[in-house]
């Protein structure tokens, strides 16, 4: 992806942070925008229309949280990556649920976070012309066949098993709640305690090691994230 153009909103009230992301995503190519707070933010998306934003939860006048509400609410689509605490995986859920795109704990790399960026573009792009074939390492879905292969070889899935696989498909790269799973899947009122068995079941599946995921990563806390397509 050419990030030449690409405008990245930076909003962290932190002046360190800023700077560190000012600098590194700059050497990424990304034209970068600063702003310090709520107001600042809502300013800059107004005159700037950048094309994603790294969000910090924690700003000064404003929760996080209800700046990314009264944005999506107000129909803005442009992509969100949160920055977070380790330790806040409640605020991580309701940021994700609240419409983030994805997210980075602090302290971060800007490796990881450079990745999460460049998922969030393209996940984007990818809603407005779905593939019909999904491939990432040795595991390819077939979603209009239906058909899931783990090095050129078939693989029976139960219908929830590919549910689950075929949504976390259609968001590859991003990480998908566990609500966001259990509502497209089962319906708003299922308990998580099927989707970690349906998940576990899936792995043994379509992973070498089901103990140790390549395709399908948990989240501590949050969910799960299939690799990115190749």
């Amino acid at each position: 992806m050419n990030t030449t153009a690409v405008k990245i909103l930076v909003v962290d009230d932190e002046p360190p942070i800023r700077k560190l992301l000012r600098v590194g995503l700059s050497a990424q190519g990304y034209a970068v925008n600063e702003a310090q707070n709520a107001a600042a933010a809502r300013l800059s998306v107004e005159e700037d229309q950048p094309d994603l934003i790294v969000l910090d939860l924690g700003l000064p006048d404003k929760p996080g949280h209800d700046l990314l509400q009264e944005w999506r609410e107000d129909g803005l689509q442009v992509p969100v990556v949160i920055l977070s605490s380790r330790t806040d995986e409640a605020g991580i859920v309701k940021a994700l649920e609240t419409g983030a795109d994805d997210y980075v704990t602090k302290p971060f790399g800007m490796n990881e976070l450079g990745a999460r960026i460049r998922v969030a573009l393209r996940h984007r792009l990818q809603q407005q012309g779905e593939k019909a074939i999904f491939h990432t390492g040795g595991l390819s879905i077939d979603l209009v066949k239906r058909i899931v292969k783990v090095d050129g070889k078939d693989v029976k899935l139960s219908p929830k098993e590919y549910d689950i696989l075929r949504v976390l498909a259609q968001h590859a790269g991003k990480v998908l709640t566990h609500q966001f799973l259990l509502k497209q899947v089962w319906g708003p009122a299922a308990d998580v305690q099927y989707l970690r068995v349906y998940v576990r079941q899936l792995r043994q599946k379509v992973e070498q090691i089901p103990d140790q995921p390549q395709y399908i990563t948990t989240e501590t806390g949050v969910g799960y994230r299939l690799r990115e397509p190749e």
